[in-house]
């Protein structure tokens, strides 16, 4: 039986709690934590309901998956899969909040089966925590992270035309009753 691969990041921002999970859970926006991904749903982050990533011209769709869980402001789970590997089983990613002395802790945990594709993407927190940080904290990312922005462009050259949009509405985004991971 294949194990499960989990990872756990956590940071303090210096923010309340608000502020922290608003940056978060944005929809519609380039997110420059997610990659300079923009989260689409068809009515907001809801249990139940499918959500996908976007790249930032919104030609393709880097993940998909089902939101799990959504009980503001202290957490928020989803399933998710990656368009270049979508025969996979899903991973799921959480995000907890906790107000402490100075802001807000952050934890994030990431989940997938261990030796897939996903499970090796997964792996991107510590680029998300700390670009959230930085980014809820002086509304700019980090160096790495402005180097993903600047590169997201050249890369719809090298993403497979799987991965276009037209070929992941969010009708098809896959919902699995909370069995992700």
């Amino acid at each position: 039986m294949t194990e499960r691969a989990r990872q756990i990041w956590k940071v303090t921002i210096a923010a309340p709690i608000e502020v922290v999970w608003n940056t978060l859970v944005q929809t519609g926006e380039v997110l420059p934590f997610l990659f300079g991904g923009v989260c689409d749903t068809e009515d907001g982050l809801k249990p139940g309901r499918p959500m996908r990533m976007l790249s930032k011209d919104g030609k393709y769709v880097m993940a998909y998956g089902e939101v799990l869980e959504f009980s503001p402001p202290y957490r928020f789970s989803h399933a998710i899969n990656f368009a270049m590997a979508a025969n996979e089983p899903p991973g799921r990613t959480t995000y907890e909040l906790k107000e402490v002395p100075g802001g807000t802790e952050l934890t994030l945990t990431s989940e997938a089966l261990e030796g897939t594709q996903t499970a090796k993407m997964a792996k991107s927190g510590q680029f998300i925590v700390d670009n959230l940080k930085r980014w809820t904290e002086q509304r700019r990312p980090t160096f790495g992270g402005r180097m993903v922005m600047l590169m997201s462009p050249l890369m719809g050259l090298f993403t497979p035309a799987r991965c276009r949009a037209e070929n992941w509405p969010l009708s098809r985004v896959p919902l699995h009753s909370g069995e992700a991971a």
